[in-house]
């Protein structure tokens, strides 16, 4: 279930991964926006996309054996979470835009219940929980700090004329402790734990 690692510190976060049909479709809404113009974005390869629920950062090997027993009892009481995407959207400063993303709908009550026990659990740990309220998203694209806001500010509005395609939801089956390991290509992900939704 676990891999060890001659690395000091990794790079974690807690998520929920994605079907290939899920991949496939987020893959169709970034093609939808290049096409209508999209302004110069670093796009994100839809097989990394996932549905974060909490960024760890970089965390020292030691702690990873602790982190999985504080996530095994999040799940219990969760059933499996059928859940599809909803509109696209961006987040922003005064600037404009700086991220691309996608809402989802469907199990967003199961699924914000499970959010929050993740962050109790990893709070004795030393992850204080996030400020924000929860939003479940998927991040499309980034928008490089070199655009300047003239382009940003009509990337709001483009992102509104994007159609998501209705789409069965699909179902998300267990809650995963990721690795991120960033490299020239950008970041690779693998999964360190697995934690069947029950």
């Amino acid at each position: 279930m676990m891999r060890r690692d001659s690395e000091p510190t990794l790079r974690l976060f807690v998520a929920c991964e994605l079907p290939p049909e899920m991949k496939a479709a987020l893959a169709s809404l970034q093609e939808a926006l290049r096409k209508k113009g999209a302004p110069r974005l670093r796009w994100v390869r839809p097989e990394g996309i996932h549905l974060t629920l909490k960024f760890l950062g970089a965390v020292p090997q030691e702690k990873v054996a602790a982190i999985c027993e504080a996530l095994a009892p999040t799940v219990q009481g969760i059933p499996p979470l059928a859940l599809s995407l909803a509109e696209v959207g961006t987040f922003g400063d005064r600037r404009g835009a700086r991220v691309v993303w996608v809402g989802m709908q469907g199990d967003l009550e199961p699924l914000g219940r499970l959010q929050q026990r993740v962050e109790k659990a990893l709070e004795p740990l030393g992850f204080p929980p996030e400020r924000r309220a929860f939003s479940p998203h998927l991040t499309l694209a980034r928008v490089p700090d070199s655009v300047g806001s003239g382009e940003r500010q009509p990337l709001r509005e483009l992102a509104k004329t994007i159609e998501v395609p209705a789409a069965p939801a699909v179902t998300i089956g267990e809650l995963s402790l990721m690795r991120s390991i960033l490299g020239p290509g950008g970041a690779v992900y693998e999964r360190v734990a697995a934690f069947p939704l029950s």
